[in-house]
């Protein structure tokens, strides 16, 4: 099998949010990964060009392809900051519904701005979708 595109690299959080071009996406990107290190208690790893991950669960899919991946995550795309960070856990939708604008997909939470959502209700999402991955957590 191959190997996964996106990898872990040397690069820094520091050279990351550097790269990060409008202001206000880059003070976001940096608000969220405090919370996510506080969060998981691990520190910010880059994953391939554009992903900043906090700690890592490992997956195997039905076809027998496995590897790790970051247990949370975030990166600054053009139009959203994307949160890698919804796991199915109880009480999801709930929080969701409390959470502010946002938009969903599959895994991801898509965020204009930190200043649209509820930061305690975010939190706690993230708090949630780390419990939720902790039984495939890589330490």
């Amino acid at each position: 099998m191959s190997e996964p595109k996106t990898r872990p690299t040397e690069t820094t959080l520091q050279t990351f949010l550097a790269g990060v071009s409008d202001a206000k996406r880059r003070a976001d990107c940096a608000a969220v990964a405090v919370l996510m290190q506080q969060v998981t208690g691990e520190p910010a790893v880059i994953w391939g060009t554009s992903i900043v991950g906090f700690g890592r669960y490992r997956y195997r899919y039905e076809s027998g392809r496995e590897g790790d991946w970051p247990l949370i995550g975030f990166a600054a795309r053009k139009n959203d900051l994307t949160l890698y960070v919804l796991f199915d856990f109880d009480g999801r939708d709930a929080l969701l519904a409390k959470l502010g604008k946002h938009k969903t997909g599959k895994g991801c939470l898509y965020l204009k701005s930190l200043a649209d959502v509820d930061r305690a209700v975010l939190e706690e999402l993230i708090r949630r979708s780390v419990a939720a991955k902790e039984p495939q957590r890589v330490r």
